[in-house]
């Protein structure tokens, strides 16, 4: 069972590649669309809490600095 700082994530970065993910769709830009892919699979695959924010917080930052 998942603590909640790790549902949390999950549902926080999750929601953030959806938007990532329709932008680069409405865009068509092929980038975002997979940055947000990745922002809502890589929970399924991350243990740890402190690397799922770590990993969270960079894809966000790598998204917002390319869009």
């Amino acid at each position: 069972m998942p603590t909640p700082a790790v549902l949390f994530a999950s549902i926080f970065f999750g929601l953030i590649g959806l938007v990532a993910f329709r932008y680069g769709r409405r865009e068509t830009r092929f980038e975002p669309m997979l940055i947000g892919i990745a922002l809502m699979v890589y929970p399924y695959f991350v243990p740890q809490t402190w690397l799922l924010y770590l990993i969270g917080v960079g894809l966000s930052a790598l998204f917002y600095v390319r869009r």
